[in-house]
């Protein structure tokens, strides 16, 4: 169920409130936030000019067509509707008068009813052949041609008009004359299209790289935030979880937060950018075709709702599985060996295969959701231009609409179905990025910190005089086991070695955990110098007390990076520790000595190497209190003489705790706790415990003797 409800998670609809904590990091970026949006303004504004631009020329240039009104023929008879027809054509503010004739460029006239339009062409009002008007400057060549055919155009001083049939029945060389003037122009629009789609480019560039950009520094920054969240939190929380699934959540969850910028909010924004632009600019272009257009978007709205809520179920479908697949592989890849001892590779195949049809169903449920979702917008997206191309060639007929606003109309059109269709694809990165920010702003707010209240300084005075009084401890709060210190009472003097010994759960690992303030005790007091440990500050507690664990971690990096870990320790310091416990003989017969490179978990030498550089590592770092906490228990006989060896001349005058189940390593120690079920069992030194024979001595005679207590 825990796999179930881990993939559950990764399905989330859009949440404002992530959002704005997401938007909140971009804070320090706005400036480049700014320039990303005016990009993206301008990039939606030049692509919805492109289209206006192509409408001019062919209407203006190409098609250049004008309605020609003889106002003399109206006679008194015209009905009424006729006649207001007329009335609104003589007060259109585009029209122009030359000569006997009204002259109306196509589509800048409102729409008039057939029958008004019959009765005015009946009348010879309204002529059927379409005129060009056209207005040369002074001195221009057109005059010429003008006065060469007379009869053919209509002219005063500043414009002339001739009949559509007439002018394509001149020369050519006449025609490019009289049309010199659209040829001009349409040079001008093929050269501002020609800037303008650069323009685009330009700044879709722009709006892309610094979207990217944004993305990568906010993911940076949720990156180092949750680094320092999580190494700053209790040992009890990260006990609690998985290292791979904090991983998880500073790698792969944060890479969401990088798509929702650069692959969701971006394309987002410039779709809907282009689709509001779309619409604006088919209202403004015809308001009567752009309504149609809208009278057909209610369908597709209505798909596209439901293919949201399909594609979400899909996914989470999808990441179901894929969670399923990934945790049975890993489970049986790492006890491969298992299942082949006990030959269980033809069930661990039939298993994994029903896991992996159902991951391959769950990724063709997806499938089809998009699948099915595409072809429908394309489908209505065709039934909307094939409505736009009946009812727009039905105005363009009426002189109603231009031909070029027709294909505006059209090219708009797609622009405005092309991103619908990405939407369903969208979303559903769009609800993998909430629920990545779900799980990354989760861990941020978790506080389970060690609390760092201390404000007594002991640094340059440490003693190292340990005192517990009556302490008790437990991992029940944190989901481990019941009390594991019950009461637990002894003192270490500055300068004295203690060892601690016990049975398996007794508590010795604890005494380590607790002293470091890993973790916090229930009840009592550990006191340092006198002074409780709680109220000296973290880092200078963890400066004068340093154990070496009982898993000794290595990182990747060089044999020296290693001991100084972090410090800035000349080379003769990093030898010197490295000699005190008898760790550079072997250091030196390495390819590059001390600056060899260790591999991951430093694999590429021995465990007793390994706990060498652990000990030079304490040295160097020069603590006051050290603890050894099971520190030779992998280390050959020879390896553990050295180190005891180095152990007695550098921890003389320190105060130290030696937790070991080896008892050869603790013989020598000024005194010896004997831990029981959490309390203090009894303590002295070894020959004084061992003609005591009490625990410590049935401990002894059990490892050294083979005697059963």
């Amino acid at each position: 169920m825990a796999e179930y409800f881990e993939a559950e998670a990764v399905v989330k609809d859009y949440d404002g409130a992530i959002v704005g904590r997401i938007f909140a990091y971009l804070k320090p970026y706005r400036l480049l936030a700014v320039l990303a949006a005016l990009a993206l303004a301008g990039s939606t504004l030049g692509e919805l000019l492109i289209p206006v631009i192509q409408q001019r020329v062919i209407d203006d240039v190409m098609l250049a067509r004008s309605l020609a009104l003889r106002l003399d023929m109206a006679g008194p008879d015209l009905s009424s509707e006729a006649a207001g027809a007329l009335e609104t054509l003589r007060n259109n503010p585009r029209g122009a008068a030359l000569g006997e004739y009204y002259f109306i460029p196509p589509g800048a006239h409102p729409p008039v009813s057939r029958k008004a339009e019959e009765e005015l062409r009946n009348q010879g009002v309204w002529e059927p052949d379409g005129w060009y008007v056209f207005s040369p400057r002074e001195g221009d060549p057109a005059w010429k041609v003008i006065h060469s055919y007379p009869g053919r155009f209509l002219y005063d001083g500043a414009a002339a008009a001739i009949r559509a049939a007439d002018l394509y029945a001149l020369p050519v060389g006449d025609i490019r004359i009289i049309r010199g003037g659209d040829l001009r122009f349409m040079l001008r629009a093929v050269l501002a299209l020609l800037v303008l789609l650069l323009l685009v480019f330009g700044l879709t560039f722009t709006q892309t790289w610094i979207t990217s950009l944004l993305g990568q520094r906010v993911m940076k920054d949720i990156r180092l935030a949750l680094f320092q969240k999580t190494a700053g939190q209790s040992t009890g929380f990260l006990s609690r979880h998985p290292v791979g699934r904090m991983v998880t959540r500073i790698t792969a969850d944060v890479e969401t937060i990088n798509d929702f910028f650069t692959s969701v909010l971006a394309a987002f924004l410039k779709d809907l950018a282009v689709m509001a632009g779309v619409l604006i600019t088919l209202l403004f272009l015809s308001p009567k075709l752009a309504l149609v257009v809208l009278a057909t978007m209610p369908p597709v709205i209505a798909v596209t709702a439901v293919s949201r809520l399909k594609a979400r179920d899909a996914f989470r479908r999808q990441r179901i599985a894929s969670s399923q697949v990934n945790s049975y592989l890993s489970e049986r890849l790492s006890g491969i060996q298992a299942v082949q001892l006990f030959q269980g590779e033809r069930k661990s195949a039939a298993e994994f295969s029903g896991r992996n049809r159902e991951l391959l169903d769950a990724n063709l449920g997806e499938m089809y959701v998009f699948a099915t979702f595409r072809p429908l917008v394309e489908w209505f997206a065709s039934i909307t231009t094939g409505v736009i191309i009946g009812v727009g060639a039905n105005m363009v007929l009426n002189l109603s609409l231009s031909l070029g606003v027709l294909i505006a109309f059209i090219n708009l059109t797609a622009k405005f179905y092309t991103p619908l269709m990405d939407i369903a694809e969208k979303y559903t990165l769009l609800q993998s990025a909430m629920a990545g920010g779900e799980r990354i702003f989760a861990l941020l707010d978790t506080e389970e910190q060690i609390p760092d209240t201390g404000k007594r300084s002991i640094e340059g005075r440490v003693r190292g005089h340990i005192v517990f009084e009556d302490v008790h401890f437990s991992y029940d709060a944190h989901g481990g086991r019941g009390e594991v210190l019950k009461g637990l009472s002894f003192t270490v003097h500055p300068g004295e070695t203690a060892a601690i010994v016990g049975y398996t759960g007794a508590g010795k690992t604890t005494i380590t955990n607790v002293l470091a303030r890993l973790w916090d005790i229930d009840s009592g007091i550990i006191r340092l110098d006198g002074i409780p440990i709680q109220e000296i500050p973290l880092k200078e507690l963890r400066r004068s007390v340093l154990p070496v664990l009982q898993d000794v971690f290595l990182f990747s990096g060089t044999v020296a990076e290693n001991i100084s870990l972090g410090l800035p320790l000349e080379n003769s310091r990093i030898e010197a520790a490295a000699r005190a416990v008898h760790a550079h003989a072997f250091i030196s017969r390495l390819p590059k000595g001390y600056q060899t490179e260790l591999s991951e978990g430093a694999a590429n030498i021995s465990a007793g190497q390994r706990q060498l550089i652990s000990f030079a590592r304490v040295i160097a770092h020069d603590p006051a209190i050290v603890i050894l906490d099971e520190a030779t228990s992998s280390i050959d006989t020879e390896t553990e003489r050295l180190i005891r060896l180095g152990i007695q001349r550098v921890l003389a005058g320190r105060a130290s705790l030696v937790i070991a189940h080896r008892l050869s390593t603790i013989r020598h120690a000024d005194r010896i706790l004997v831990l029981s079920d959490g309390r203090l069992a009894e303590q002295g030194k070894h020959d004084e415990l061992i003609r005591r024979n009490g625990l410590y001595a049935r401990l002894y005679k059990l490892q050294y003797e083979g005697i059963e207590g």
